[in-house]
């Protein structure tokens, strides 16, 4: 068995913790909808979609960095 090199955790490193931050932002997501709700349900809404985009956005710009590195 051979141990990875740092080159090759790097990438898992960094998905893992991307995951760990955007799975706690998901999980406190429903207090911080129902508190800006009690405002307006729209926003509410609104702020919920950019949510779930931006966690597609962090993963797009992140392999767009990598493939420019040569990863």
């Amino acid at each position: 068995m051979t141990i990875p090199e740092k080159k090759d955790r790097s990438p898992a490193v960094a998905a893992a913790v991307i995951l760990l931050v955007v799975g706690a932002g998901f999980f406190i997501l429903p207090n911080i909808m129902l508190w800006i709700g009690t405002y307006s349900p729209w926003l509410a809404a609104a702020f919920g979609a950019l949510f779930v985009l931006a966690f597609f956005l962090i993963f797009w710009l992140r392999a767009r960095y990598q493939r420019g590195r040569g990863l």
